[in-house]
């Protein structure tokens, strides 16, 4: 399945509140002064078309929220969903997400990361470029306040293993936590673009969320379905598909099918 072009943005469109590059940006990253203002961040890694980012700031105008898309046309999309709702409690940096949350992001700072989709890199001698890495997973912790959550989706359900079983291993993070999945409402009332094709298409999605303890406790551990059987109970089909396609989410280090 090919990707679709992404529709034309009006030029007129200023994107000036809504679109940083990287490599304009000199850390730290202060969310406050971007925003003008104190509130919760969350961070998404790999944002894609912007699905996830938009309805998440319409959402909730009490929190701020930042996308990182390494494909600078998605990332200039994504924007241009922001600025059209006129939604000054998002942005978009273009650029890379590993780097990002490794050099701009202090500790201690972030409600919450969203990791939905991430390229599989299907092949084996590819995997390391995966996103969810030992770094990655690493700077999550560290950023992330006492209670805040990472939120990790994918509808690969190897990649799902191997994530939680990294997290158990390099992390502190409680979980994995299972996430319901809930109906539709609407067209688009899905995470991503993604999974609204997965779940069209009657396909499983892998669904997790992890916990950042206060300083000094124990994580709990996963309790009830996790506890013996990593995937998500909420996959929608029972069997199993690891089909090799062109059209995988993108990530924060590198292309694939956006959100």
């Amino acid at each position: 399945m090919g990707r679709r072009a992404l529709p034309k943005i009006d030029p007129t469109l200023d994107l000036s509140r809504h679109l940083l590059t990287l490599t304009e940006l000199e850390p730290p990253f202060v969310a406050s002064r971007w925003f003008g203002r104190e509130a919760p961040l969350e961070i998404e890694v790999g944002s894609g078309k912007g699905l996830f980012l938009t309805a998440a700031a319409a959402n909730d105008p009490t929190h701020n929220f930042v996308g990182v898309e390494i494909g600078a046309k998605y990332a200039r999309f994504a924007a241009s969903r922001l600025a059209r709702r006129g939604l000054n409690n998002a942005c978009m940096i273009s650029g890379d997400a590993l780097r990002f949350m490794r050099e701009f992001i202090a500790n201690d700072s972030v409600a919450a990361v969203h990791v939905y989709f991430p390229d599989p890199w299907w092949k084996k001698r590819h995997r390391k470029r995966r996103v969810m890495n030992e770094g990655l997973v690493a700077d999550v912790q560290r950023c992330l306040v006492p209670g805040g959550r990472l939120h990790f989706w994918t509808d690969v359900e190897e990649y799902f293993q191997v994530t939680l079983e990294l997290l158990a291993s390099a992390t502190r993070l409680s979980g994995p936590h299972p996430v319901s999945e809930r109906p539709a409402e609407h067209d688009l009332d899905y995470r991503t673009h993604f999974e609204r094709r997965m779940r069209m298409h009657g396909l499983p999605v892998y669904r997790a969320e992890f916990i950042k303890p206060p300083a000094g406790t124990e994580p709990s551990a996963a309790t009830g379905p996790f506890a013996t059987h990593a995937a998500s109970t909420n996959a929608i089909n029972a069997n199993r598909t690891n089909a090799n396609s062109s059209d995988t989410n993108s990530t924060g280090t590198g292309a694939g099918n956006p959100s």
